[in-house]
């Protein structure tokens, strides 16, 4: 009689557990707003949540020790003129938070360490390029100061936040509304999910769709894609039957999936979040209780099975911590918030282990605050992989680092001269050209001064006249 040999993984025994109720965040309004997106993003430092604001839309930012009940005048951070649809914290800077509206634009912010007195209004800059609502984010990952926006024009735009200058314009790749996008572990590649069921891998800086699949889910309504460590795509979708499905594909191949499993029967949209320390990929079902994972790995059948956390509430949407802010001395190995109608509850996955000590296995190298490249270097055609930091002693957040934006002299063509150096507006030299224009508009300025004086005098003695007439 032959024996089942059962498959060897340090991560069989994953479990979640919720945290105590004084660990949530209560009085939460989380936005009503119906898109597919987490509505919650977390790093280190903060958690962030879409929240419902009348007259425009907003997000909340608390620090990660501020549990408990939160004050109902608690400052926002409103500036969009339409509800926020999506988030995403820097990878490179803990205090820089990038936003997505239903207002067309993006907005990039700068979140003190300490809490403001008022709501924050202003962001440090505004990008506008999209003609619809805009409703992905994606930080670059090695690259510094580059995010991709995809809005329901179609069109995916990579920025350089650092000038406000459009890189690249992806806009004749989707004929429908874009689902997903995602970047491959080095920022090389981009793969997309959209309404016309196809899943494309899209090369951004040559411009091309390098592979694509149409239907790697038959159903109609929405999938999802990310990449995984080996450079394969985990897919979350739909049947013809409108059974939930998950695949793995490889996009050197695309005819056959890696595998392929159904689900169950809901109508909520299956958000993926991969680890590629563990190789675990988690799903969050919108409107579901629980969050199922799975291991992925080269032995067939590729993607195991490994539990089912359950709970009673259904979810929002849900935020995933990078690994460097989670806590090792207790063999966590993810941290998820999950957002209820009114409070936010962190969810704590661990590996139970009896030792204290540091465990080598659990946690690799993973990818630390520091970007590997600067914008125009990644334009240019270079690549490099996440610069890697050890979590052996723990993880200190950096102080406050500012993000400053240095805008672009459209009027002096010339290529600056010297080593390349982020500048700010103060430090960066002026050329005889950008003076002499400066000049020019402080001359003009003064003139509209005058002009707009002398009215001042010219309507003046008209009141004073209709008032003695009147007397």
């Amino acid at each position: 009689m032959s024996r089942r040999v059962v498959r060897q993984s340090k991560f069989r025994h994953v479990f979640g557990q919720a945290a105590k109720a004084d660990q949530a965040y209560e009085d939460i309004r989380v936005s009503k707003v119906t898109w597919d997106s987490a509505f919650c993003a977390v790093n280190p430092k903060f958690l962030a949540i879409i929240v419902e604001a009348g007259g425009g839309g907003a997000f909340i930012v608390l620090p990660l020790a501020k549990t408990g009940r939160v004050d109902k005048n608690y400052p926002l951070v409103t500036g969009h003129t339409a509800p926020v649809l999506d988030i995403d914290w820097c990878p490179h800077n803990d205090n820089v938070i990038a936003s997505a509206s239903d207002d067309t634009t993006i907005m990039v912010w700068q979140i003190p360490d300490y809490t403001p007195v008022r709501s924050i209004t202003e962001p440090i800059i505004t990008l506008e390029g999209h003609s619809k609502r805009v409703g992905i984010l994606s930080w670059h990952p090695t690259a510094r100061n580059v995010l991709l926006s995809a809005g329901g024009d179609n069109v995916i735009i990579i920025w350089n936040v650092g000038t406000g200058e459009v890189l690249l314009s992806l806009d004749d790749m989707h004929p429908d509304v874009i689902h997903s996008v995602c970047w491959n572990t080095n920022g090389s590649l981009l793969a997309t999910t959209c309404k016309d069921k196809t899943l494309r891998i899209i090369d951004p800086r040559k411009g091309q769709v390098v592979a694509e699949r149409f239907a790697a889910h038959e159903g109609m309504r929405p999938m999802r894609a990310v990449f995984t460590r080996q450079g394969h795509i985990f897919t979350t979708g739909f049947t013809r039957m409108s059974q939930r499905e998950l695949g793995l594909w490889d996009p050197n191949n695309f005819e056959e999936p890696v595998a392929l499993q159904e689900m169950d029967t809901s109508n909520g949209v299956l958000l993926p979040f991969y680890d590629p320390d563990s190789s675990i990929v988690y799903l969050c079902g919108k409107g579901d209780s629980s969050i199922r994972y799975f291991e992925i790995t080269e032995e067939p059948p590729f993607v195991h099975y490994l539990n089912t956390f359950s709970s009673k509430e259904p979810q929002r949407g849900m935020g995933f911590m990078p690994k460097r802010g989670l806590d090792v001395s207790k063999c966590e190995i993810a941290r998820f918030y999950k957002l209820h109608e009114r409070k936010c509850e962190p969810i704590v996955m661990t590996v139970p282990r009896k030792s204290d000590l540091f465990q080598d296995d659990l946690y690799p190298d993973t990818p630390g605050p520091e970007p590997a490249l600067e914008a125009d270097e990644w334009l240019s055609g270079q690549d490099a992989d996440p610069v890697l930091i050890s979590l052996r002693d723990g993880y200190v957040p950096p102080k406050h680092r500012e993000l400053r934006v240095t805008k672009r002299n459209i009027l002096d063509v010339r290529p600056p001269s010297g080593p390349r150096r982020s500048q700010s507006a103060s430090d960066a030299p002026l050329s005889q050209h950008t003076l002499e224009t400066l000049l020019e508009e402080i001359k003009a300025l003064r003139e509209q001064v005058q002009a707009q004086e002398q009215r001042i005098t010219s309507l003046e003695n008209m009141l004073c006249e209709l008032v003695d007439g009147t007397d």
